[in-house]
């Protein structure tokens, strides 16, 4: 593939989050050049989106909101579209798990055409994405938003147990009602919680699980009977210092033990035994056999190959951008946002909410020439589930700015209000807001 790092055939675009498919010609019996397939569906399209999750459909929708005339392709092989940040709640016993999932083809914009083919790689020299048929699109301009893969096969033999012999985690939407039947059954043993190195989505998303169980069985009068272990790859507990107060009072209500610089490396479900790799403060590794009556994993994460070996890709493997304008710092006609963009914000849809209106018009003033008009303040929210019934709101920015959106109550304190948002009113914007494109509270506080 011109202008293209030699890559692997696999890869997806979307994680499965995104009218009609657009249905490809047959490939032609004769060789073509690489811009004539593009040719052959009208001429490039004026914006092709890499991703049907919530970054591709949000951003779509604005884009055609501000200009309807647009003519953008999202390329999204799944035909599904999950809300995953209510998988949590799943995991809890708070959520209805047939909830969180719609078609595909409900939640695309009506006046985008869906490609449900997976992508597989960009030649950006010439302005192609090339797709895991063999054949390509163009565009004038590029928005890639594939998400972040789930790396399972990082942690040796958890693929032959999940979802059996008290294996189960959050981050699959069929795993997320097993993480409720487990924590219903357990009455005694060991409970372990597990967070690997970042990226991964939502920073905060490895203690909920934690916390749901524990508030479950402490009001079940069985706490005392589970020894509870969070085991993480990180030093400190949370990366924004001033929540931490607050986890930590639930760590101590739930008498859960707190094992930092530890790494699962390997599960042996048959045996209930998770291998760990836990680092001292001279850097030196030990390896720790634990065992477990229920183990909630959260899996490494990567970008998804076909980005991670392209020439849009960073040093990490994600789409490479500026932090502040979201545009490639290589390629102007490209933007990313979502997981797969480069930027150290914390990855959460509430992060891509604000990062939809970022490209929309930063997008649009790149295509008429203009000045880029709006500046990311790096927000990400992080609705910590600290109880059945009791949130803190956590929403911060780079550097750990703190940017609560209410004035009213402190961000850092767990909250029935906070509950509220994340059970019945962030769903509820989720699928007639954010991929509708209409862009309520998504205004940035960042100034050039």
């Amino acid at each position: 593939m011109t202008g293209q790092k030699q890559e692997k055939p696999k890869g997806e675009a979307g994680t499965g989050e995104a009218p009609a498919t657009t249905q490809l010609p047959p490939p032609s019996e004769e060789k073509l050049l690489p811009l004539i397939p593009a040719c052959n569906w009208g001429n490039a399209f004026d914006i092709v989106v890499i991703g049907g999750g919530a970054a591709g459909i949000g951003v779509t929708a604005s884009l055609l909101h501000r200009q309807p005339s647009l003519r953008i392709a999202i390329i999204e092989p799944s035909d599904k579209h999950y809300y995953q940040p209510a998988w949590t709640l799943v995991g809890g016993g708070a959520y209805d798990i047939a909830q969180t999932v719609r078609n595909m083809s409900d939640v695309i914009p009506p006046k985008a055409e869906w490609i449900q083919v997976a992508a597989n790689g960009f030649d950006p020299d010439h302005n192609l994405v090339h797709l895991v048929d063999g054949r390509s699109i163009g565009y004038r301009q590029l928005i890639v938003c594939p998400g972040i893969r789930l790396a399972w096969e990082k942690i040796e033999g958890i693929q032959q147990t999940l979802g059996k012999n008290g294996v189960t985690s959050n981050y699959q939407f069929e795993l997320a009602p097993y993480t409720w039947s487990l924590t219903q059954n357990l009455k005694r043993g060991k409970a372990l919680f597990t967070q690997p190195p970042i990226p991964i989505k939502c920073a905060g998303a490895p203690h909920k699980p934690m916390y749901l169980s524990c508030d479950h069985w402490l009001r079940q009068g069985v706490l005392d009977n589970i020894e509870v272990e969070f085991n993480s790859a990180a030093a400190v507990l949370f990366s924004v210092a001033d929540f931490v107060p607050s986890l930590m009072k639930y760590v101590q209500r739930y008498h859960a033990k707190l094992v930092f610089n530890s790494n699962l490396i390997k599960v042996d479900g048959p045996n209930r035994i998770a291998t760990f790799e836990i680092k001292d403060s001279e850097g030196k590794v030990t390896l720790v056999e634990k065992p477990f009556d229920m183990l909630h994993v959260t899996p490494p994460q990567v970008a998804p190959d076909f980005l991670s070996n392209s020439l849009l890709a960073d040093a990490t493997g994600f789409c490479e951008v500026n932090p502040k304008t979201l545009q490639h710092t290589r390629y102007p006609n490209i933007f990313s946002l979502g997981d797969a963009c480069s930027s150290p914000n914390t990855k959460t849809a509430a992060a891509a909410r604000k990062q939809i209106v970022i490209v929309a018009d930063n997008l649009l003033a790149a295509r008429e020439g203009r000045k880029l008009p709006d500046i990311y303040d790096g927000y990400g929210g992080c609705p910590l589930t600290v109880e059945k019934g009791k949130v803190i709101l956590a929403e911060f920015g780079f550097g750990g700015k703190l940017l609560p959106p209410f004035p009213f109550f402190d961000p850092t304190a767990p909250s029935r209000f906070a509950w509220l948002l994340k059970v019945k009113v962030f769903p509820w914007l989720y699928w007639n807001g954010m991929l509708k494109g209409r862009e309520w509270l998504t205004r940035s506080t960042g100034v050039s």
